[in-house]
Parts: structure tokens; C-alpha cells; sequence
């Protein structure tokens, strides 16, 4: 699958790095971009290069908040066509799953979870993509735009119970970045990236609620563009994500939730050129690089997030993707990361 970005997710880039003192075209050009690009927001181009223009530039700048700052730029319109849609809808659970819905006219690589624990709710996003790409500040980015919409939807005074990094506490002089933006407790060290949002915001009527307008963009949606109904292959990737901690992220049990057969399910993958263990190696694959990236989770812990019975297997799998262990891939990942400046 075709792994493209609009133009408009950098939305803010360019006076992220102004307010950084520092020259993006440069970089833009190493990474196989180019200013012009910015001209039309719908134009697509290619989901790694934006997330190493990210990663460079934060390298470049020493700035670990370059995506929190861009999401401090964005607004829900950034969202293209489907964000009238979604800021109408009545409830902000409603509008969740309209970003589901249309995830391809938004962002493809993204996939977004809404996992319930008691009265509260843990919102988070990962990135589905073929292969791993290091997607700090794109992960940022993401998490700092879903806070600000579900504040558009439900009201400027609406503030996430939390939110959770699974890195290590940044400088002092970043942490108020955190703030302007969450408006809420920021926790790190955690075992994911996500916002903690009440139970009861999820059904909570929505600030700017118009069920007619709601009506038209799906209208409009429909009749300017191909079906946005997610491709087998994304809702496969979306079921392993949800499913591997629990060690349930067979076919067998993807296929029954899809409510198909193995077989037809099977067939299904092969038409959109996949399969499901490719899909699984690169669920596998991209949050072993995430988890990993955290010092302070276990490996243990990664194996069993993974879906692996035992360090064991987890390591021979590693071994055989990476080339590498777990623990000599987070050696030389430690190595890698940027030092932070006074930014």
C-alpha cells in the first residue's frame, strides 16, 4: 500500500522552525521536499519523508518539542474535507469514529485506538506503516492535534484527566510546551503515548453540534471523492495493534471479529497484495522500535506487549528482523538520539 501524507500534517512547520531560528529548506531538501509542496495542502507525498523531515530537524535544531510546537499551530480544519463532518458531529465518541471512518482522507498511517478502563478512556495513536521509521515528533504531533480536536468538539475549557509519554522526562525549560498545549497533569515514563480523557466526555453533547451540517459534509465527502471505507489490510492492522498485548492477534480470531471466514479473509489480504503475517511482522516491527525506544520499559515487558509467550522467542524474532537483539538494538538507539539545546 501506497504510504502518503497530505501536505497539510506539516501544517505549522514552518513557524515551529521560525520560532526556532533555523532554516528549514535545507532540510526540506534532504529530505526529498521542497517549499512549493506547501501550496496546496491536499497534495500527497510520501509519510516517511515528512516523518525524517521531523526527526532531522528536531536533530538539527535540539529541540525535543518540535511536533508539540506544530500542533500548537494546527486546527481542526487542517483535517481537510472530513473536518466539517467531524465538528458536527453530537458526541465526541461519534467524532472518533468519523476520524476512523475517514482515515484515509486524513492520514493512512495513522491508526486510532479508543481503549475503555472503568470511567476512563485511554485515546492513542500509531503509525502503520510497512516498515519502522523513527516518528518521535511525528507521535508528538499527532497526540498534540487529537488534544485540540477533542477541545474543539467539546469546548475551549475541556482538558484531557492526563496525558502519558512513554520517554523519559525532557529539560525543565520544554516542560512548558507540555502545558500551553495539554493544559492538564503530563506523565512519562509510561508504557504508551496517549490522552486520558473522562468516560463521560465521550457521550457529553458536543459544543458545536449541527446534525444538518453533519449531513451535507457527509454528503459533499461522498460525492467528491472514492468511498473512504478502510481497505482489509487497515482494519487487520488496526485489529493486530489492539490485539497483540493480549496474545490474541491470530487470523483466526481477525477474521471472526471482521465477521468472515479465514479463508475469505485470506483472500481478502491477498487481493490488497498483503498478508496477515506481513501485516503482523510490521505491527511487531513498529512498536518493537517504540517500546524499545523507552530505557525504562523491560524487555520482558516488550515481549509480552508483543504477543510472545517468552523473552526467548521475542529475541529470536528481533534477531531475525533486525538482525540484532532487543538489547544491543537499544544500545545503539540510545546512541542515535539528538542532545537537547537551550531552544
Amino acid at each position: 500500500m501506497a504510504e502518503l501524507v497530505r501536505v497539510a500534517a506539516l501544517t505549522g512547520y514552518f513557524p515551529a522552525m521560525r520560532g526556532l531560528g533555523a532554516d528549514p529548506r535545507p532540510l526540506l531538501r534532504e529530505c526529498g521536499l521542497s517549499p512549493e509542496l506547501f501550496a496546496n495542502p491536499e497534495q500527497l507525498i510520501s509519510a516517511r519523508a515528512t516523518m525524517r523531515l521531523l526527526e532531522r530537524s528536531a536533530e538539527a535544531t535540539g529541540c525535543e518539542t518540535l511536533g508539540l510546537r506544530m500542533a500548537e499551530e494546527r486546527a481542526l480544519a487542517n483535517l481537510g474535507v472530513a473536518s466539517l463532518l467531524i465538528a458536527h458531529q453530537p458526541t465526541l465518541r461519534l467524532a472518533l469514529q468519523a476520524i476512523t471512518e475517514f482515515r484515509n482522507q486524513i492520514n493512512s498511517t495513522l491508526v486510532l485506538h479508543v481503549e475503555p478502563f472503568g470511567e476512563e478512556v485511554v485515546l492513542r495513536e500509531d503509525f502503520a506503516l510497512s516498515s519502522p521509521e523513527p516518528h518521535r515528533q511525528s507521535s508528538d504531533l499527532a497526540l498534540g492535534v487529537l488534544a485540540r480536536l477533542c477541545a474543539s468538539v467539546l469546548g475551549d475549557g475541556w482538558s484531557p484527566l492526563s496525558v502519558c509519554f512513554s520517554r523519559a522526562r525532557p529539560p525543565v525549560p520544554e516542560m512548558q510546551v507540555y502545558r500551553r498545549l495539554f493544559h492538564c497533569t503530563v506523565t512519562f515514563d509510561c508504557e504508551f503515548n496517549g490522552l486520558v480523557v473522562a468516560a463521560a466526555d465521550l457521550d457529553r453533547p458536543a459544543a458545536r453540534a449541527d446534525s444538518a451540517l453533519a449531513g451535507h459534509a457527509r454528503e459533499l465527502i461522498s460525492s467528491v471523492m472514492n468511498p473512504a471505507m478502510r481497505t482489509a489490510s487497515q482494519e487487520v492492522e488496526q485489529l493486530i495493534m489492539l490485539l497483540l498485548p493480549s496474545g490474541r492477534a491470530t487470523i483466526q480470531y481477525c477474521a471472526e471479529s471482521m465477521g468472515t471466514t479465514v479463508r475469505t479473509l485470506q483472500r481478502m489480504l491477498d487481493a490488497d497484495g498483503t498478508s496477515f503475517s506481513d501485516l503482523l511482522n510490521r505491527a511487531r516491527m513498529q512498536l518493537s522500535t517504540q517500546y524499545l525506544a523507552n530505557p525504562r520499559t523491560r524487555i520482558t515487558d516488550v515481549a509480552e506487549m508483543l504477543g510472545y509467550g517468552s523473552i526467548g522467542a521475542y529475541t529470536r524474532w528481533h534477531g531475525q528482523m533486525f538482525g540484532v537483539s532487543p538489547r544491543q538494538w537499544r544500545i545503539s538507539a540510545v546512541q542515535r538520539q539528538p542532545t537537547p539545546s537551550a531552544f
